[in-house]
């Protein structure tokens, strides 16, 4: 299946989506990464905007400053998110973040959030920076520049994908499941390697 979505989405919404389907989206999406999650949970400041139904993409932009509060695009690629992992339960339970766009995955208590409250892992192809960036119209908000380039960033995008669901609100993971079919299959390449 494919999903053209606009934030903000309920946790409804995400449960029709199952890990393969393709998503788009269009509106706004915020950006965040360490720093950004750290300030959060670490130090304990609000986010001064509300990420209810919200997705967020784990990136720290390219950018150049064209005014005061005012960012114009350069590269604006995506991180490995599992680093990021004890943050996701957070996003998720706490601040209504119904999604979360990285690369690489993320962990079983993160899985078991996006179960019980709703939420989703969407992937996206590593390398694609130069395409992400032509889908982002407009860095609309720039929160916490202090962390500059690890902001909270509110972008509007335009046909922003395609993403794929990599881990769905019902529990099943992509990852997991390629781990699971290497590990079947190492044995037999191991014998034929005279291992």
């Amino acid at each position: 299946m494919e999903y053209h979505l606009r934030a903000p989405v309920t946790p409804e919404d995400i449960r029709k989506m199952k890990v393969g389907d393709k998503v788009i989206l269009d509106g706004t999406l915020f950006g965040i990464r360490d720093a950004t999650q750290i300030r959060i949970f670490d130090q304990g400041v609000e986010p001064p905007v509300d990420l209810n139904g919200h997705f967020c993409i784990h990136t720290a932009p390219g950018v150049r400053k064209i005014g005061e509060h005012k960012y114009e695009k350069v590269c604006i690629g995506t991180t490995t998110s599992t680093r990021m992992d004890r943050f996701a339960p957070g996003l998720i339970e706490k601040y209504g973040v119904r999604g979360i766009i990285g690369k690489a995955g993320l962990l079983e208590g993160s899985v078991a959030a996006m179960k019980k409250f709703g939420a989703c892992y969407l992937a996206i192809v590593g390398g694609a920076a130069a395409l992400e960036t032509t889908q982002i119209e407009e860095i609309e908000e720039v929160y916490w520049e202090d962390l500059m380039p690890e902001c909270l960033w509110k972008f509007r995008v335009k046909d922003f994908g395609p993403l794929i669901v990599a881990i769905d609100a019902h529990g099943n993971n992509l990852y997991a499941d390629v781990k699971k079919k290497v590990k079947e299959h190492l044995p037999k390449i191991y014998q034929k390697l005279g291992v």
